[in-house]
């Protein structure tokens, strides 16, 4: 019963295993095509996951530790959906790199392992397990430019953080063990309503908060996003665009599961701090972006605001909130990874990073240039796209709010201000695309079959999401009904 609930996970894990093991008998040239190969079994296990579970049921395996239920079905296929474009991505990457192609596309693999097994973490245990094996990839992935010295620092940085996020969030867990006697999300929910006085314990919400701030880390929210814009800079594109959507869905998921299955009955007392994270958030990271030159550490910058909206839907506390975090995850996954993807082949053809690199993409590749413009129009919050809607969900949920609490209100006021300040540095970028005077070179750019499909999928996937929000907003909807949520 157990391995037959962790089926996707083990086929993830002997995906990247084969993958290692035939880079033995394949000759240096060739390796790419491991990278496609990947692909095509993410491909397969995606579409397995929609015939052997149908997320109706709530089952439990490994002691109860994990979970398979509707969110974590939801997540399990928006991770594999990621990695499959990212791993698109690597491939045509791949040529870089002096060495090591296969073993980039096995940690890519072993990263989507732990980040499906955090959608299932139903205790502290598999919590820490499942975010340390997503770290630990992502360590190496970082600095995988062993010759580039921005790739070596934005790998220390990258470590050093990192490794003190995890000592937070074991000594947290440490602190929850010792007052609660159980690590177990559904124990810890029913001794906090059997036994009100243990929520009042003040080394209980200590510790509550110390795991937060290793959760905090990876969404890359103030004051926990020192890391991002050096890291996102420095590594290379596929680890920057993997990093930016699953790592951050990744915090995403265990966040939904600590308040909404393990304390619903203390999240309350986080509100006016989660609230002051979305706004400092959405502030810094859209005050930030301004100035930026390097298109990488823009969308750092970027991804720190969109971690603040993110936190507009935890802040409110209920299921609406949760089930628009969701659908602005959704959105956010096919317009970031649109956007790296051109700014991965833009830097191969210009060697550069720069918004001035941009300029005369619309005559080199008019395909390049419309998907970058409908991911900084989608980001930005512009109709009919897809980040629009998601934008529009969270803020919907707030206002809703601001009937209990008057202060929702500045809170929805601050979440404006950033998206108008965001109008700036990403029609910035559209600027380049098609008005720039500075064009040098109007050779033309070719794409592979494998970039021109991920760039279709993205494309369809930011105006599907936009237009016909219906059936995707009702498919989170019901993924968050497991959630012990108003």
């Amino acid at each position: 019963m157990n391995a037959s609930l962790i089926v996707l996970e083990l086929a993830v894990v002997c995906l990247g295993l084969i993958l290692l093991a035939q880079d033995l008998y394949t000759p240096a040239k060739e390796r790419r095509t491991l990278g496609y190969g990947a692909v095509l079994g993410v491909a397969v296990i995606l579409l397995y996951s929609f015939f052997a579970f149908d997320g109706n049921e709530t089952l439990y395996a490994f002691g109860n530790a994990y979970v398979l239920d509707g969110l974590a079905l939801w997540f399990k296929r928006f991770f594999l959906l990621a990695a499959l474009l990212v791993l698109i991505m690597a491939a045509e990457y791949s040529d870089r790199f002096e060495a090591g192609q296969s073993e980039f596309f096995a940690l890519i693999l072993f990263a989507l392992a732990g980040m499906m097994f955090a959608a299932s973490a139903n205790d502290f245990t598999l919590l820490f397990v499942s975010l340390e094996l997503i770290t630990v990839t992502f360590y190496v992935l970082v600095s995988f430019l062993r010759r580039r010295v921005e790739s070596l620092e934005a790998g220390v940085k990258y470590l050093i953080l990192g490794a003190l996020s995890s000592g937070f969030l074991v000594y947290g867990i440490a602190l929850v063990f010792g007052v609660s006697g159980t690590l177990n999300f559904n124990e810890l929910a029913d001794k906090l309503t059997n036994h009100p006085a243990l929520g009042h314990k003040s080394l209980l919400f200590t510790g509550l908060l110390l795991v937060f701030v290793g959760l905090g880390f990876k969404m890359a929210i103030v004051p926990f996003q020192i890391w991002a814009p050096d890291v996102y800079q420095g590594s290379p594109t596929p680890t920057t665009a993997f990093l930016s959507v699953g790592s951050k869905a990744a915090g995403v998921v265990l966040l939904m599961r600590l308040l909404g299955t393990a304390i619903p009955d203390l999240a309350f007392k986080l509100e006016k701090l989660l609230m002051t994270m979305a706004g400092l958030s959405i502030l810094y990271g859209s005050l930030c972006a301004v100035p930026q030159r390097n298109l990488k550490r823009l969308l750092g910058y970027s991804s720190i605001a969109s971690a603040g909206y993110l936190l507009l839907g935890f802040a409110v506390m209920n299921k609406s909130g949760s089930s628009a975090v969701l659908y602005y995850l959704a959105g956010y996954l096919f317009t970031a990874l649109a956007a790296f993807s051109v700014i991965a082949i833009v830097v191969r053809e210009a060697g550069a990073e720069d918004i001035d690199s941009l300029a005369g993409l619309a005559h080199r590749s008019p395909l390049l240039a419309a998907t970058l413009t409908l991911a900084m129009v989608s980001l930005a919050g512009i109709p009919p796209l897809a980040g629009f809607f998601g934008k529009f969900l969270l803020l919907k949920a707030v206002v809703a709010e601001g009937i209990r609490w008057s202060a929702y209100y500045w809170l929805f006021a601050v979440a404006v201000a950033g998206v108008l300040v965001s109008l700036y540095y990403y029609f910035n970028v559209v600027r380049a695309i098609y008005w720039s005077k500075n064009v040098s070179d109007f050779k033309p750019i070719s794409l592979s079959l494998p970039t021109k499909f991920a760039l279709a999928i993205c494309i369809v996937g930011m105006l599907w999401l936009g237009l016909y929000p219906g059936n995707a907003l009702e498919l989170a909807v019901e993924a968050v009904k497991s959630l012990k949520l108003v």
